[in-house]
């Protein structure tokens, strides 16, 4: 055997996986098919946010949270429908985890030196039903330093481990085929890729050079979802959802293939809710890009308006930060692939943020006087989105209507977009803003963020009128579908076990991370509350790692 433990895929749950095993003294080997420099895989490009419940930042902010309040938000965001089949691990997951968010998580990441901006964010507002979709309260914790942050602790104890012998990496090894005698998993082979020194993220050669094969007594699968890979996304669009887009940016590098799935499936790995997925619709061409269709996601405060490509403006619950997949569904109605913000200079320097470790170096860096000085109390967008204005292709600006309108119209291959319409929607929201209350969803919604003091101080601007010359000048920005994540994958038990198609678990392998549907093969169920993409590849990367190492 060479190793007590192989690990396929070198991203955050796999590197978690590994410090449970190596920590109990076990030898692992990891294997990826990329090189050293893209060690800790897509999570290295997140935006560091983490799903926390009853903490001490929600607590001095004035946030009341408990278990009760976000197991119903989950459950009324998960829509569990599957229970005797797809779902009958998913479930007991879920409330495994939110156990974890509400309990041990926060000790377990201070003990590893993870910290939080004193701020929570109130992402994912939800469908505006008490029992539906969305958090009640603010749980987006984002943590100094953003991905690279997440990572760093178990970056250095991984690489502590190879210095002991206890870790061997086998980088640009191609995993084709899973390794099964006796009914049970015991290696891996597959295919020798050629060097390649590309810098982290940027798309490397597929170059074969050669074979390989690893043997071990058990293999844990941490090898990421579909997001980059467009042809898979579309083969599992689900029919609810309408029609796939012709035309989608990439949320997650080249290398986020999916390959491990149907692997897995050809060693007798079940898979489940292959049709649920996470895709945004505030995506935007990266003018900088680092991967083949780069886009970043607008992280937005609750002021924009959003109208669909023909200048309508979106119906509840479709507002901005509040329901991804409800203002997918109903954008993928409207013929088109793309969609629009319009907003003022006065809301975007207090409202857009961009997703991602290399938009927020301020964070990234842990630098905390710059994010002060430029989040809290500065004039102007913060940079890298003042750097999208001025390069994005996505951006017009203008200092009328007319003229704005125009500025959209001319990035579409034909006008779609009618001056009247927009403006008369407009104006009757402006009328709505005179009053400390309001007939319009969106303008409450405002007002009721701004009694959070966390968006009041950072994230919502006070209600005001879109035209007037005050706040502007007035901003349009043309909005893609953004790929992201897998919410299915490979079902696992509680062990992170993977099972076989009669629920039987497949001896010596498991799987964590996105391609288990962050656990359970679907842990999520149909919608996500953010932050939990990041903190599933922590919960169950720890207990792959722990039960195998058992």
């Amino acid at each position: 055997m060479n190793a007590d433990v192989i690990v396929v895929g070198a991203g955050l749950a796999g590197l978690v996986a590994t410090c449970e095993l190596t920590s109990r003294g076990k030898k692992v080997a990891v294997v990826d098919q990329e090189n050293a420099a893209n060690l800790g895989g897509q999570a290295f490009w997140s935006f560091g946010g983490l799903f926390l419940v009853d903490s001490p930042q929600q607590r001095r902010m004035g946030v009341k949270d408990s278990f009760e309040l976000a197991w119903n938000d989950w459950q009324g965001s998960a829509q569990f429908d599957r229970l005797d089949d797809e779902d009958s691990w998913a479930v007991r997951w879920a409330r495994a985890y939110v156990e974890f968010a509400a309990g041990e998580k926060r000790a377990w990441l201070d003990g590893l030196g993870i910290k939080f901006l004193p701020t929570v964010g109130w992402a994912e507002r939800g469908d505006l039903r008490a029992d539906g979709h969305g958090n009640s309260v603010p749980r987006f914790h984002v943590t100094w330093g953003t991905g690279p942050g997440v990572l760093k602790p178990f970056v250095r104890r991984v690489r502590q481990a190879a210095d002991s012998g206890l870790v061997t990496f086998h980088h640009r090894h191609q995993v084709d085929e899973l390794i099964v005698s006796g009914g049970a998993v015991q290696g891996v082979r597959g295919t020798l890729l050629a060097e390649d020194d590309s810098p982290r993220g940027v798309a490397s050669n597929r170059d074969r050079i050669g074979e390989f094969e690893l043997t071990a007594p058990a293999v844990i699968i941490t090898s990421g979802g579909i997001g980059g890979n467009h042809d898979l996304v579309r083969r599992y669009w689900p029919e609810r959802m309408g029609s796939a887009p012709e035309s989608m940016v990439t949320g997650v590098p080249a290398y986020v293939d999916g390959r491990m799935l149907d692997i897995s499936a050809e060693a007798g790995v079940r898979l489940v809710n292959r049709d649920r997925m996470w895709h945004y619709t505030e995506g935007l061409r990266n003018w900088d890009p680092i991967w083949p269709g780069h886009g970043i996601r607008i992280l937005p405060g609750p002021s924009s308006m959003w109208f669909d490509a023909l200048g309508r403006r979106l119906p509840d619950p479709c507002l901005p930060g509040y329901d991804t997949l409800s203002t997918l569904r109903h954008l993928r109605g409207t013929g088109h692939d793309h969609s629009w913000f319009v907003l003022t200079q006065k809301i975007i320097e207090k409202e857009f943020a961009l997703s991602g470790s290399e938009q927020n170096p301020d964070i990234t860096g842990n630098d905390r006087k710059a994010f002060l000085l430029e989040r809290l109390l500065g004039k102007g967008a913060p940079a890298p989105v003042e750097a999208f204005m001025r390069n994005g292709a996505d951006f017009v600006v203008a200092g009328t209507l007319d003229e704005l309108v125009a500025k959209m119209n001319q990035l579409t291959l034909e006008p779609l977009l009618d001056t009247d319409l927009v403006r008369r929607q407009i104006e009757a929201r402006d009328l709505q803003v005179a009053n400390p209350f309001s007939k319009d969803s969106q303008v409450q919604g405002i007002r009721n963020a701004r009694r959070y003091l966390g968006d009041k101080l950072g994230r919502t601007v006070a209600p005001h009128r879109i035209l007037d010359p005050a706040a502007g000048p007035l901003i349009g920005v043309m909005l893609h579908v953004l790929t992201r994540k897998t919410l299915g994958g490979i079902q696992t038990d509680l062990d992170s076990r993977a099972l076989g198609p009669g629920g039987e678990p497949v001896e010596g392998l498991f799987a964590a991370g996105e391609i288990a549907g962050f656990g359970g093969g679907g842990v999520h169920g149909y919608n996500a509350l953010e932050g939990t993409f990041l903190g599933g590849c922590l919960f169950s990367g720890r207990q792959a790692g722990r039960a195998a190492a058992r």
